[in-house]
């Protein structure tokens, strides 16, 4: 998976904040996970201990 910030849709609704890119990075221009660490993220989300993701992609018109 490769978060890719710039492309957020909800981006601009200033959802950053409460994102968990931004809670243990910062704001990067993009992030790749590989699919033990998107399992770890999800682990720790449905816990309690960090929020979720809140990357929603731009959809490109064709």
């Amino acid at each position: 998976m490769i978060i890719d910030c710039d492309r957020c849709e909800v981006r601009a609704e200033d959802a950053c904040r409460d994102c968990v890119v931004s809670v243990l990075l910062g704001a990067p221009p993009t992030v790749e996970l590989d699919s033990p660490e998107r399992a770890a993220i999800d682990a720790l989300a449905e816990a309690g201990m960090i929020p979720r993701l809140r990357l929603i992609p731009i959809e490109k018109s064709a």
